[in-house]
């Protein structure tokens, strides 16, 4: 454990030096290609970093902070855009905790200060028809989900004696709340070392009630931003001249699916280090498909505004979520042992914090 917490923190002054490089690269090369070309050997870096860690935890955390989203932001920053680029800078500790960490400042502009695009597009990768859930959660939820996670990690013990199925179940609710928990504590720092406002990750993903609804305005949100100033956009723009701008949304937005499929293929890839078989892009690329059929069946045939009722639409929408994900998505989870190394890695980290009191109480007294 302490070898692996050696090696997390040269990953992580690696990344502290290669973002000073970056934002030095901003003050001196004008965006486009030039500045493209010098940040290319960081972006190229930061998808090998997550090589030197084997833990499940640091692992798929430096894999998702770093070698998926950083990469992204600073692919935008390199153009000109996304949120390390604007003007005046951003200072550089703004910009080394926006590039390092998931969160997106809150915009308080008002409504009318937002041009309305008039054209019929997807929310899921729209703005404007997102839910704008407050940024500032109640402390008791979190502690809430704190509890049932460590209630989750004791039941582990117990899994012999419990149906597949169900064991199954509580491993969806697990990554659901580690991820939940993880990244309201990234928010809850940022915001009090920053000072500002931030736009939350997820915003109750299980009362959703359609593909459309969990996709676009409840799921890890600040995948959802990055994804439509990178991929959503261009492949927007790109089909919009071959079929038109009022179909050019469902090519894009299943093109997102595809690039969500092969990055878990990554990240799987980081945590097994073995070659993937494509079952999480399966996973991705059947959700992309429904929700392209949901969205043309909503306009064909729902166009009057009407709606199946929350109470079936919601039990129906999660419960394909949860199906297609232990189907498709789990089998990888389980054949990289991620489950076995994690609880393992939940005690070595309980035996590592006790060494550690136990060593500075005796060097106190």
């Amino acid at each position: 454990m302490e070898g692996e917490v050696n090696n997390f923190i040269k990953v992580c002054l690696s990344v502290f030096l290669c973002l000073c490089y970056c934002y030095a690269i901003g003050k001196i090369v004008p965006r486009g290609r030039r500045r493209l070309l010098c940040v290319l050997p960081i972006v190229c870096f930061f998808l090998l970093l997550p090589l030197n860690l084997h833990s499940v935890h640091l692992g798929v955390i430096t894999a998702f902070f770093i070698a998926w989203l950083a990469n992204f932001k600073l692919l935008l920053f390199a153009l000109g855009k996304g949120p390390l680029s604007s003007h005046p800078s951003i200072s550089l500790g703004r910009f080394m905790s926006v590039a390092c960490f998931p969160i997106k400042v809150q915009q308080n502009t008002p409504n009318l200060e937002k041009p309305r695009n008039t054209n019929t597009q997807l929310s899921y990768l729209d703005d404007k028809n997102k839910e704008n859930p407050t940024s500032k959660r109640s402390p008791l939820k979190y502690v809430i989900m704190a509890v049932l996670l460590g209630i989750l990690i004791r039941v582990y013990d117990y899994s012999d004696h419990i149906h597949p199925t169900i064991v199954l179940l509580l491993y969806c609710s697990h990554i659901y709340l580690f991820f939940e928990i993880i990244l309201a504590v990234v928010g809850a720092l940022a915001r009090a070392l920053l000072g500002v406002d931030l736009e939350p990750h997820f915003n109750e993903p299980y009362l959703s009630t359609s593909l459309e609804d969990f996709w676009g305005r409840r799921w890890n949100l600040m995948v959802t931003d990055i994804l439509r100033l990178t991929v959503y956009d261009a492949t927007h723009h790109a089909t919009a001249c071959v079929i038109g701008p009022k179909w050019a949304h469902l090519p894009a937005t299943f093109a997102n699916f595809v690039v969500l499929g092969l990055v878990h293929e990554l990240i799987f890839y980081y945590l097994g280090r073995a070659r993937p078989t494509w079952e999480v892009t399966c996973f991705f690329l059947l959700h992309g498909l429904c929700l392209t059929v949901e969205v043309v069946l909503k306009k064909a045939f729902f166009t009057g505004g009407w709606r199946l009722p929350p109470l079936i639409s919601g039990p129906l929408t999660v419960g394909f979520f949860m199906v297609t994900y232990i189907w498709l998505f789990l089998p990888q989870f389980l054949r990289c042992r991620a489950d076995e190394r994690a609880i393992e890695e939940y005690a070595a980290f309980g035996e590592f914090v006790k060494s550690t009191i136990t060593r500075a109480l005796i060097f106190v007294f």
